[in-house]
């Protein structure tokens, strides 16, 4: 079975982790970290409490618990989405800061030059967000924005959500049925 790190930070938009989520975790063996402004906005944008990730499969951690296996290089994993990413995590990020279990887990998979997607929802960005980005994606990050194609007819929210989720399962490599294959 597959093994990924998802973490959610305090951007809005966290219907796209949650989504991610909830495709994954009878798929993969997940290793979840909230921060606290992301699990604050999962209660104020979904109506959902951090308990609703602990399922079979899961593995939670608390975002101060700097000890915990995922921050390590020996632990064997996939691949991580940070999914919505704050500008604050990706700026941590990028400045080689790991005050926190998601700064120190994506660094490892930075370190380590395993897969590592940053899904941003910030806009407009300014020019720091701008080179912080630059910066990720020169030391091997995926930066997917959280923005969504209209060309495959979305009739409904899930449908844009699902194309960035199906966006960032092609880039974990997870093979997935939730966006058609583009025809023009």
């Amino acid at each position: 079975m597959r093994r990924f790190i998802l973490a959610i930070t305090g951007a809005s938009g966290v219907c796209y982790g949650k989504r991610l989520f909830d495709y994954l975790q009878s798929r993969a063996e997940l290793h979840v970290v909230l921060s606290e402004r992301g699990a604050e906005l999962c209660n104020i944008e979904l109506d959902i409490g951090s308990g609703y990730f602990a399922r079979e499969n899961v593995t939670v951690y608390k975002n101060s618990k700097m000890n915990s296996p995922i921050a390590s290089g020996s632990f064997p994993v996939d691949g991580m989405a940070i999914v919505p990413a704050s500008m604050g995590t990706i700026g941590r990020i990028a400045g080689g800061v790991s005050s926190s279990l998601i700064e120190r887990a994506a660094d490892v998979m930075l370190k380590e030059k395993k897969k590592l997607v940053l899904v941003p929802r910030e806009t407009p960005l300014s020019a720091i967000h701008l080179k912080n980005l630059l910066a990720l994606d020169q030391a091997g990050a995926v930066i997917l924005p959280a923005s969504p194609a209209f060309y495959q007819g979305p009739k409904t929210v899930d449908d844009l959500v699902d194309f960035v989720v199906a966006r960032i399962l092609s880039q974990l490599g997870v093979e997935h049925d939730l966006l058609p294959p583009y025809r023009p």
